[in-house]
């Protein structure tokens, strides 16, 4: 008797063992992607910026950019934490003002076409650093469900120095989803109108995705890895992953929307855009642009893209 609960002892002892061998495994994967997924710095995933050349199909937007004159401005986080940085564009007399949201572990400057886009069309611009980009203070990515309630802040200090003007919120890729989340946001009624191109449904979604994509990782251990992964960043950043919802906030959304995405757009997939679009709830439209990649509808088709967009506009801006 006595031998076989020795027996029964050790082989408790072993499976307990292979337990926490597992646990600490999941644990060690899980800081390595939240490393990899949320703190921000240098991704070899992402392609990097290269020089501005004349075979660029949107140069001279780019060339505007680089020459116009800015005015820096700072604000606090939603939170009172962080220090935000932000670009101004100022339009003459302009009473219309775009914000336009960049993407994941991109900055302003790298939205320096979609500002001449909207200066074109008339628009003052503001073109915010987002939480741990840029210029702005932080040490992790809030992919769009932190920095939603900084985009507000943004429209309230806008609406401070100019209450008569009309605000339009624009968005690429988690600058897309941070435009949607913020759209299901009680805004100033100065907020007229959403464009988001090629954003998520939501941050859990998009890096399920991006771990099968970018590492062949199969349902398991893909499944629980990013449970953990999300448990590891509510601990260190203060929200869970699935908080990131697009169609969650869209559903509370009755003003206008413009959905744009890339048809051949494999890092954010296509079939995101479709749920998306069902979910909100004000007036929408969408367009699907051909043999677009991720973040590249703008280049792959820029006078279509203008167009669309000015008469999207128009409708809703005066």
């Amino acid at each position: 008797m006595m031998e076989k609960n020795a027996k029964k002892a050790k082989r408790l002892k072993w499976l307990g063992g292979i337990f926490a061998f597992i646990v600490l495994a999941f644990l060690g994967a899980g800081m390595y992607f939240y490393n990899v997924a949320v703190v921000p710095g240098h991704k070899t995933f992402l392609s990097s910026s290269k020089p501005l050349t004349k075979s660029d199909p949107l140069y001279q937007e780019k060339l505007w950019y680089k020459k116009a004159t800015k005015k820096h401005l700072y604000m606090m986080s939603s939170d009172n934490k962080l220090r935000l940085d932000a670009n101004y564009i100022k339009n003459g007399n302009s009473q219309k003002t775009v914000i336009i949201l960049h993407g994941y572990m991109n900055n302003k400057d790298g939205m320096g076409e979609y500002a001449a886009l909207f200066h074109s069309l008339g628009y003052n611009v503001l073109l915010p650093d987002a939480r741990g980009h840029g210029q702005s203070q932080g040490n992790y990515v809030g992919y769009g469900w932190m920095e939603k309630d900084d985009v507000k802040k943004w429209t309230q200090k806008l609406l401070k120095d100019n209450p008569k003007q009309e605000i339009v919120i624009f968005g690429v890729s988690m600058g897309g989803a941070t435009t949607m989340m913020t759209s299901g946001l009680k805004l100033p009624s100065q907020v007229k109108a959403f464009i988001e191109d090629c954003g998520y449904t939501n941050a859990k979604n998009a890096i399920e995705h991006e771990a099968q994509a970018l590492y062949n990782m199969p349902t398991f251990p893909r499944f629980p890895l990013v449970e953990v992964l999300s448990g590891i960043t509510r601990l260190r950043a203060g929200y869970f992953l699935g908080d990131a919802d697009s169609i969650k906030m869209l559903k509370k959304n009755t003003k206008p929307m413009m959905f744009i995405h890339g048809a051949k757009d494999n890092f954010v997939p296509t079939e995101m855009v479709y749920k998306n679009y069902r979910a909100s709830n004000g007036p929408k439209q969408l367009w699907v642009v051909p043999g677009a990649s991720h973040a590249k509808s703008f280049a792959t088709h820029p006078q279509e893209y203008k167009a669309k967009i000015k008469a999207f506009l128009n409708k809703y801006i005066k």
